[in-house]
């Protein structure tokens, strides 16, 4: 209790003294202020970062970094990936890329640490409400899938000959929904977006109906709840957005589907990309207490039915992220969904599994080369959750691989990424517009940076498939009418797929039943 006290002093005392302080230190007496406390790190002066990638059998260079002129200092946003024909239209087309002018000077919002607790924790006011959807799994177990519509909406449902395209957005794993995630569905209302919210068992308020956990990096659930969106909206395309360590979920699915993953592009916020180290090494004491209180209370209420399987008393004994996760899928008689070893007498003894066993079936860059969609990561150097770039961020997986992008900042912390117009509009209240309102018209309600690429990655990455089929199409023509001229005839058909399907039903069995001898 003494050391919660200490640290919410020492809090108070860092934003009483920031603002006047700029009055009695010069401005390396403030930066090696705040480098002693670890709040902020200290950034080269005047030097600009340079990411070059060398094509392939080809002597030519393509430069993927993009600068941005903020104050007397100059901040860089690079964009790292594979040099391809995307990655040129991206930087044409993307504006959003070169326009980050991060919060500087003397002021809260410029601390990587203050504005990733702020995000994190701090309430928000948002006009959205959700209706949630409780999907019953195939092994009796309960997610819970939020649709974001806004207030004055007065249909609470969305039609399912909508062609709307639907955003899942995947939270962190521990089920905390943030200010991030709710500010994320107020501006993809506002893009004409369908925000969905995908819940974790015991995530949420979402029903604990089975003693089974869903782990660190294991997408079955994810998997059926992505077919049932497909049978809800099948005329719209799917987008995913996941937050902080939610990425490692959203990776997974990724990597196991390939291209069955229904999805057309993704964006992974703040990541953590190599997990077990991140579980092994730890966070700093305020942060990895609060989480993994964060989780005991959410198991609490089940704690007499998980005494069944888990051993409880170890379990709510931990103290580190890595010892509530040991004690949650590492222990004797857990349901894992792996099939056990038979034993003698035809039945299946669940035995324990070892940590690295563990995380070979959960680390969410497993299957990364099978990964066929576009994957933006937007990422920060400072970010205090994530830990340091050089040895958390795989820059190699994006210098090789051509389905993967990373945007990397100076400054921006964890989810956090404000800017200088957010911070003067700090007090303003965010409010859904039109289904047509652009992202400079609502940039005065202090929508997040890191949002706004987002949205304009999908856009420009759908627009450059559209381009590239309806250039295969008219070659495909050319080809025909070239033949028919030398007297070959190829004739043109468009055949139609669609198949009519049964009226949606609100009782979730009945729609999974269904839809479980639909696909097969």
């Amino acid at each position: 209790m003494l050391e919660w006290l200490l640290a919410l002093c020492f809090v108070i005392l860092v934003v009483s003294i920031w603002p006047g302080s700029k009055y009695f230190c010069t401005e390396s007496q403030r930066d090696a202020l705040l480098q002693r406390f670890g709040i902020l790190q200290q950034v080269a002066k005047g030097k600009t970062e340079k990411c070059v990638s060398e094509r392939e059998g080809s002597d030519d260079a393509q430069s993927a970094c993009v600068g941005a002129l903020t104050g007397e200092k100059q901040r860089t946003v690079a964009l790292i990936c594979k040099p391809s024909a995307l990655a040129n239209y991206l930087l044409k087309h993307c504006w959003t890329f070169s326009n980050y002018s991060p919060c500087v000077g003397w002021t809260w919002r410029a601390s990587a640490f203050l504005q990733s607790v702020y995000e994190a924790c701090w309430p928000y006011e948002s006009p959205v409400q959700f209706v949630r959807d409780n999907l019953q799994l195939s092994d009796d177990g309960v997610v819970a899938l939020d649709w974001a519509v806004p207030s004055y909406q007065k249909r609470r449902r969305t039609s399912s000959h909508s062609t709307s395209p639907v955003l899942l957005i995947i939270p962190n794993s521990f089920g905390k929904i943030t200010r991030n995630v709710l500010k994320l569905c107020e501006m993809a209302l506002s893009h004409g977006y369908l925000p969905v919210v995908f819940n974790r068992r015991n995530h949420n308020s979402c029903p604990l109906t089975t003693v089974k956990l869903q782990q660190f990096g294991d997408p079955a659930d994810l998997r059926e709840a992505v077919r049932y969106i497909r049978y809800r909206q099948p005329a719209g395309r799917l987008y995913a957005v996941s937050e902080s360590s939610g990425s490692g979920l959203l990776l997974s699915y990724l990597g196991e589907c390939g291209s069955s993953s229904y999805v057309t592009a993704a964006v992974c916020l703040s990541p953590v990309f190599r997990c077990q180290s991140w579980f092994e090494s730890g966070l700093c004491w305020p942060l990895q207490g609060a989480l993994v209180l964060y989780q005991k209370i959410c198991l609490s209420r089940y704690r007499t039915v998980l005494a069944e399987t888990l051993q409880t008393d170890t379990l709510f004994s931990s103290h580190s992220l890595r010892g509530l996760e040991e004690a949650l899928f590492c222990q004797p008689g857990y349901p894992d969904s792996t099939p056990a070893a038979p034993t003698g007498n035809g039945c299946s003894s669940n035995t324990s599994i070892t940590w690295d066993a563990y995380w070979e079936h959960n680390e969410p860059l497993r299957d990364v080369d099978e990964v066929a969609i576009p994957v933006l990561s937007v990422c920060a150097k400072d970010d205090p959750i994530r830990g340091d770039a050089q040895s958390t961020v795989p820059l190699e997986l994006f210098e090789t691989n051509p389905h993967f992008f990373l945007l990397l900042t100076d400054r921006g912390g964890h989810c956090g990424f404000s800017t200088q117009s957010e911070g003067n509009d700090a007090g303003a209240v965010g409010a859904v517009g039109s289904v047509a309102a652009s992202n400079r018209g609502m940039e005065s309600h202090g929508i997040n940076w890191s949002h706004r690429a987002s949205l304009e990655f999908f856009r420009a990455t759908t627009d450059f498939f559209n381009a590239e089929e309806r250039a295969k199409q008219l070659a495909s023509r050319r080809r025909g009418l070239g033949g028919a001229a030398g007297g070959r005839f190829f004739r043109h058909r468009s055949v139609s797929t669609c198949k009519r399907v049964p009226a949606c039903s609100h009782n979730i069995h009945a729609i999974y039943s269904w839809q479980r001898s639909y696909t097969r």
